[in-house]
């Protein structure tokens, strides 16, 4: 049961290191009852403070959970604790039939996999499409007459002075940002939103204001050429202006070329990264196929509490089918047939870039097929991270550095998980800086 499993992958699974921390703390066999195994299900009741156990239980072969406690995080305390628990007292766990709080758990995960099935399968309803295109025309023309009014706005902001908005309130960039809500264009509000904390972000901030503000004023010079631009470079314009590509279309759209999307391969999990939005929580997956020899992301949304639908554990793999979104690069997937389960993965030696100036090479390839890319994979080679004058950086072979970005907290783990040698880092590039978000050490990946 748990001879796939080790330490550093439940500590991976965790949302943060004090989960982790309270995790280990619970894999004491005093803390536990009714602990039983069935097949790929393992459960619990762990005592809380609270009058009744908690009851936990956890599918290991996504691997899902679920926890009668009221915690937000997921997966809880509770669920790493049992996976703890599993990996250093797996004799404690006992072939069992499921207790019925168990069994309706299965059931209903059943059911609901039944039905994302169907709803595959069933054919599309009926739908009109002299109403579909009034309705598309509509949001288009909305759309338009807001990007007009939004190069207005940016053309006189350009003439003024980027020194003239220095001191504006966040209400100067909520305006046309609402302005762009109420034109169907919700993307480019956020991207207006996000310039009042390039503003703020210290030395330097004008040029990374300009280099923001030409990348949208690109993106609305591009939406008026539109139909003279590639696909793919459509398809990217639209994203970056609000429209959606329908998910259940991918696997059956194909490329100018005549072959499809669909990427079947065994795919590897790099990193990833969960971030929260007011309510909404935005799971970030990288993975690397091993034939296709390409990254390919992989998003999940959540509100609240409600759990992802799928948990990926670093450095292991699974063999899945893939289908890309259109895109002048293409990065982001949806997975269409999933063949197995997470399993781990012997790390292939030539993975990444040598230098710091080979990752760099590659984004600007990516950059030129497609200027709005806002997350560039980087696995870097025989780098070594160093702290010098209060910020960390990442070194090549050939002594060039890499500044790591200032929302990263964990420079000194990063360092002291490398023991100052040679190491391969994966992370995210976004053009100015650098955020890691696994290390490799001898044979194993482990969380940055």
């Amino acid at each position: 049961m748990n001879g796939d499993w080790t330490t550093d992958q439940v500590v991976a699974l965790a949302p943060d290191p004090a989960s982790a921390k309270n995790g280990k703390g619970l894999a004491t066999l005093n803390k536990w009852s009714n602990l039983g195994k069935d097949q790929q299900i393992i459960w619990g009741e762990c005592q809380g403070s609270g009058k009744d156990p908690y009851r936990t239980q956890v599918d290991l072969s996504e691997p899902a959970f679920r926890c009668s406690c009221p915690s937000r995080k997921f997966p809880c305390k509770h669920g790493l604790g049992l996976l703890f628990l599993m990996v250093s007292e797996s004799t404690a766990l006992t072939n069992g039939t499921p207790p019925d709080w168990v069994a309706d758990w299965i059931t209903s995960r059943a059911k609901r996999e039944e039905k994302q099935k169907q709803k595959t399968s069933e054919p599309e309803k009926t739908v009109d499409p002299e109403a579909q295109a009034k309705r598309a025309k509509a949001r288009f023309n909305k759309v338009e007459v807001g990007i007009q009014e939004l190069q207005v706005w940016l053309h006189d902001l350009i003439r003024q002075g980027l020194t003239s908005v220095s001191t504006e309130s966040y209400k100067f960039w909520e305006q046309p940002a609402a302005r762009m809500v109420d034109a169907q264009a919700p993307s480019l509000a956020r991207q207006l939103r996000d310039i009042p904390s390039v503003i703020a972000s210290g030395a330097g901030w004008q040029e990374r204001l300009l280099q923001k503000l030409g990348k949208l004023h690109l993106l609305l010079e591009g939406f008026q050429r539109l139909d003279d631009l590639p696909m793919g470079l459509q398809a990217d314009i639209r994203t970056q202006i609000g429209w959606t590509q329908n998910q259940a279309e991918l696997t059956e759209s194909e490329n100018e070329q005549g072959s499809n999307h669909l990427v079947q391969d065994v795919w590897l999990v790099m990193g990833q990264q969960v971030e929260t939005e007011e309510r909404l929580r935005v799971s970030r997956t990288w993975l690397w196929g091993q034939s296709s020899d390409r990254y390919a992301l992989y998003l999940q949304f959540a509100l609240g509490t409600q759990p992802f639908e799928h948990n990926f554990m670093l450095g292991t793999s699974l063999e899945a089918e893939l289908a890309f979104f259109e895109s002048a690069y293409p990065l982001r997937v949806i997975i269409t047939n999933r063949q197995s389960s997470l399993s781990p993965i012997s790390i292939l030696d030539n993975l990444g870039s040598e230098t710091i100036d080979l990752a760099i090479a590659s984004y600007s390839r990516a950059l030129v097929k497609s200027p709005w890319l806002e997350r560039f994979p980087f696995t870097l080679q025989q780098v070594i991270p160093i702290h010098k004058e209060g910020k960390w950086f990442i070194r090549d072979r050939a002594a060039n550095l890499l500044l790591m970005s200032s929302r990263f907290e964990h420079g000194w783990t990063l360092l002291a998980l490398s023991g100052g040698h040679p190491v391969t880092i994966f992370g995210e590039w976004n053009g100015n800086d650098f955020y890691p978000l696994s290390i490799l050490v001898g044979d194993k990946l482990y969380v940055a």
